[in-house]
This record gives C-alpha cells, structure tokens and sequence, in this order.
C-alpha cells in the first residue's frame, strides 16, 4: 500500500458534558497539529498516490470550516462532544466527501483510504482511518 500525508493545523473552543472529562466540561482551547494520510494499493499513471498540492489544499479547506471556531455554537455539532477522536472522524468523512467530488483530482478515485490524525501534543494523539 502507497500513502502520502500532509500536515495543517487547526485551534477551537469547546466543552465537554460529563464527569469524565473533569475540567474540560468548562470551555476551553484546544489547537491540533493535523495529518491527513491517502492511501492506494497501485500509483496512479503518474506514479503519485494523489497530488499532494491539491491533498494540502483540500485539507486546508476543510480545516478552514472549523478553525477559530467555539464547536458548541455551531449546528453540526450540537449536542455532541467533539473529542479528539470524533473531531478525526469529521475531517476524514470531509476529505472524503471532496476525493468522491473530484476536488482531489481524476487519480484520487483510485484511493483505497483516508486516515487523520489529530495531535493534540506531542504525547497525546487520536487517529480515524476510513476505507473508501
């Protein structure tokens, strides 16, 4: 299997409801350093997995959605606690979303993949991967 990973950041606020959270049920920042990998099993015509030009740009997009953002005020996440790996699962299904548009390219339609990962320091990290 061939990857390719690109790298973006993103910063919000957001709170949590539930004991086990501790603290973090009051409203807080939190700033990931984020890696989007694509994979397949065979190169495409010209030798790439998928143009990591339009792989930066794509996730930048879907970054730019949520970036400076309280994640409590917005509709898609009302109710919902978006935890680090809940966050993962919405950039990948997003990445998703724009390989299946096209936005990736012609080539990313043989992508057999998605995996994000969410940094959340350099100790602590949760990771979604996808087919697709």
């Amino acid at each position: 299997m061939f990857s390719i990973t690109v790298r973006d950041h993103l910063m919000v606020a957001h709170s949590f409801r539930g004991e086990v959270f501790g603290p973090a049920q009051r409203l807080h920042g939190a700033t990931f350093v984020v890696d989007a990998t694509f994979r397949r099993a065979e190169l495409d015509a010209d030798n790439i997995v998928v143009d990591i030009g339009l792989a930066t740009k794509e996730l930048g997009d879907v970054l730019t959605a949520l970036n400076y953002r309280n994640l409590d005020d917005e509709p898609d996440f009302a109710g919902v606690n978006t935890s680090t790996e809940f966050l993962a699962k919405v950039i990948a299904d997003r990445l998703a979303g724009r390989a299946a548009t096209g936005a990736l390219g012609e080539s990313a339609r043989g992508l057999a993949g998605i995996t994000v990962t969410l940094h959340e320091s350099h100790v602590a990290w949760a990771t979604y991967e996808r087919a697709l």
